[in-house]
């Protein structure tokens, strides 16, 4: 009896079959976030919403204890948060603002003098520092000039706080009805499996949110206590500064440490810029090898290279605001991938 031979071999045929597999999810994900940048209007809220009960949950669950009705519960959460919100913006701002010009100033003149000490190669960065503050008028003088234009992103921003406000009210009112409603959208054979998934990934925010937040807030206490020790110009602003660019780690550290470090160094001399730098240093090992342990130890642990690409991904889609929203993202999907193995991952056999 003769034994036909497969026209493709086996290994090529598992080859093919995932990389069909790979292409299939490729291309839900690419139309999923064609999809989120078109309708961004209506997904920016969303998710910021998802991002600020990630944050709030613990403050609302201690309110029900408390014997406090839900509604109200939801409602205090809100004002709470609108008011510590608020505040800190006002205050980051205002610092910004007082201590904008002089940062730039003394960036500017770093630049001019690390071009004196490169010579031609410094000179794109020098013409870059000079070139700064008059871009900064431009496009000052450009959104004066569009008055409509002006009053049409501002609103948009209002009205997309606004949304996502209402939105943190229901979702922290409504999250014993999640899990319900979620099952209701699914197969009851897959019931199970997607609530816990969506449990999982849900975690993972909430555990990035209120870890970088804590995180965030101590970077720029101890980072702002050596700058205005060390006499630095523009401290609080600077400070400021490292709390807003601690939600997009590892780049963030990056650009703030820089800045304070040029800041000092065109103002108060190499030395100074020296301990600046070993200020800021100091403060990123007590980050790494203490706060990220303590504080995320419970969460979703991802490699820097991952964290890194998801940024660059983020900015690229998004701006800024892709940034800010990558690493959580991340940081869920992640939670899902978690999950799944746990549930599907074929169990190591013992010995092996």
């Amino acid at each position: 009896m003769q034994t036909s031979t497969a026209l493709i071999p086996e290994g090529a045929r598992r080859v093919a079959a995932w990389c069909a597999v790979f292409l299939l999810v490729a291309g839900v994900a690419a139309v999923f976030v064609w999809l989120c940048v078109v309708f961004k209007t209506a997904v920016t809220p969303v998710l910021l919403a998802i991002l600020g009960t990630a944050l709030l949950g613990p403050l609302y669950r201690r309110l029900l204890r408390m014997k406090v009705r839900k509604s109200l519960a939801a409602a205090l959460t809100v004002v709470a948060v609108l008011t510590v919100v608020g505040g800190a913006t006002y205050i980051v701002v205002v610092a910004l603002v007082e201590t904008g010009d002089q940062i730039i100033d003394s960036l500017r003149q770093a630049a001019s003098d690390i071009a004196e000490h490169l010579g031609a190669a410094g000179t794109s960065l020098d013409d870059l520092a000079k070139n700064a503050k008059t871009l900064l008028e431009k496009f000052g003088g450009t959104a004066a000039s569009g008055v409509i234009s002006g009053i049409s992103v501002v609103g948009e921003m209002i009205a997309t706080a606004v949304l996502a406000l209402l939105l943190i009210f229901f979702f922290l009112r409504d999250s014993d009805r999640a899990a319900g409603a979620l099952r209701s959208l699914v197969p009851a054979a897959t019931g199970d499996t997607v609530e816990a998934m969506a449990r999982r990934a849900f975690e993972a925010v909430e555990g990035f949110m209120r870890g970088t937040t804590l995180v965030a807030l101590v970077d720029a206490v101890l980072i702002g206590v050596g700058l205005l020790v060390l006499d630095v110009p523009g401290a609080v602003g600077l400070a400021a500064l490292v709390f807003v660019t601690a939600y997009i780690p590892y780049l963030g550290a990056f650009l703030s440490g820089a800045v304070a470090v040029l800041v000092a160094l065109a103002d108060r001399g190499a030395v100074i810029a020296l301990w600046v730098l070993a200020v800021v240093l100091a403060v990123q090992v007590i980050e790494g090898n203490v706060l990220q342990p303590m504080v995320q130890s419970r969460t979703v642990q991802m490699h820097p290279a991952a964290v890194m690409l998801a940024i660059t991904a983020g900015a690229s889609v998004a701006g800024i605001l892709g940034m800010l929203l990558a690493v959580p993202l991340t940081a869920a999907a992640t939670g899902i991938l978690g999950e799944l193995r746990t549930r599907y991952g074929k169990p190591v056999a013992p010995g092996a």
